[in-house]
């Protein structure tokens, strides 16, 4: 793996990347607020004079990096920029100097490595044009579909990404068909009865004994009514009811998230929600109002992109830097609105340092290797180029 980096990467723009990943990651911004950090990369761009480059999404930047052909089919790569509300721990030289903001995440490493990929691509050009993507607000899942909704990606063939992970070492890369991340969508119930001074509880419908029996309830959908081999998450994250001991209030509030790593299931987790609130709301002289909030869907990844992706990556690395994931990932990712609309292969890219241990993401510890850097963005850059050769292959063919 080192070879390859020495090779396709200068030191002089190894260092220049380490060092723009290392100031995006002292001073992390949040979703939608990425202003330095959009500032940064738009100058980091620049200098590699591409055909366009602009802002999108409010704090978005893309950058066209020009092919050898322009009628061939453009493919996207995608990189995402903003931090998450945590205050860093992780004695790095490099820490965040914002408190309580932090790149937990690794997006600091994505953002830079599609800047690694654009310098690929600007020395040796895919056969068309591609964008890279640089978007807003992945923490929040909202960056994605504002970046769809500017129509920035309109005329785009394929789009790819890829997300650190410190489960694998520098140099694995996950690429794989199908499921890659879950959906997450937020649910709020309101359980509505009638108060009483608890010593009195016969005089009111309680609903703190419903939200109790709702919550054992709710936990009943994954084991009794899915399919054990489909995978899901129903988690109570919150309840709120009360502001006394000795009353017993009117209403009482739950919320919390669901998972799915496919669509049917996702339904299901909806439709099963909304039964057993008003169900047990009744049961207990209650009624449920139940508001289920949609955020991003499951990453399905296709099998022909995966193949592209693959392929890209033993192509830099060898057969032996594919890895499975090994795991059901039910954490959510926006980069699964891109895939509603277009083909495309969300990546793993290991980024544990040799001896390190395997840090969760979104924990005060948590850091990427610099290393990754290049890897992603060595990968990402010939994903672009195999995509763009059997996209433009296949328009041959229908010719």
């Amino acid at each position: 793996m080192i070879d390859t980096i020495e090779r396709l990467f200068s030191s002089e723009l190894r260092a220049r990347l380490i060092r723009l990943r290392r100031e995006i990651h002292r001073d992390p911004e949040l979703a939608f607020r990425e202003e330095r950090t959009a500032k940064r990369l738009a100058d980091a761009l620049g200098v590699l004079r591409p055909k366009e480059l602009h802002r999108v999404a409010g704090t978005g930047v893309i950058a066209r990096i020009a092919g050898r052909d322009a009628r061939a089919p453009v493919v996207a790569i995608r990189g995402d920029i903003d931090a998450l509300p945590i205050h860093e721990n992780t004695n790095l030289e490099y820490s965040s100097r914002n408190a309580g903001v932090m790149h937990a995440c690794g997006h600091d490493v994505h953002a830079t490595w599609a800047v690694a990929a654009a310098h690929l691509l600007s020395a040796r050009p895919a056969a068309g044009d591609v964008l890279i993507v640089l978007q807003p607000a992945e923490e929040t899942g909202k960056g994605a579909q504002a970046v769809i909704d500017s129509g920035a990606l309109d005329g785009v063939s394929a789009i790819f990404g890829a997300h650190v992970d410190r489960r694998f070492p520098v140099g694995a890369v996950v690429a794989e068909a199908g499921p890659l991340a879950a959906s997450a969508d937020t649910f709020h119930i309101e359980l509505v009865g009638s108060g009483a001074h608890a010593a009195r509880p016969h005089e009111a419908a309680d609903p703190i004994i419903g939200a109790g029996a709702l919550i054992g309830a709710l936990q009943t959908i994954v084991s009794r009514r899915l399919d054990p081999s489909r995978a899901a998450v129903v988690t109570v994250g919150t309840i709120n009811a009360g502001s006394a001991s000795n009353v017993i209030p009117d209403r009482a509030t739950l919320t919390g998230t669901l998972r799915a790593t496919d669509p049917d299931t996702r339904r299901v987790l909806h439709d099963e929600v909304r039964r057993i609130a008003t169900g047990v709301a009744a049961a207990h002289r209650l009624t449920a109002a139940v508001t289920i909030e949609l955020g991003p869907p499951p990453i399905v990844n296709p099998v022909e992109a995966a193949s592209w992706a693959r392929a890209a990556a033993i192509t830099v690395l060898g057969p032996a830097a594919i890895v499975p994931l090994g795991f059901v990932n039910m954490a959510a990712e926006d980069f699964a609105y891109y895939l509603e609309r277009m083909p495309g292969c969300f990546l793993r890219v290991g980024a544990c340092e040799a001896g390190g241990e395997a840090i969760p993401a979104h924990t005060p510890r948590f850091y990427a290797a610099d290393d990754s850097i290049f890897v992603g963005g060595a990968v990402l850059a010939e994903t672009a180029c195999v995509t763009a050769k059997a996209l433009g292959g296949s328009l041959e063919r229908q010719r």
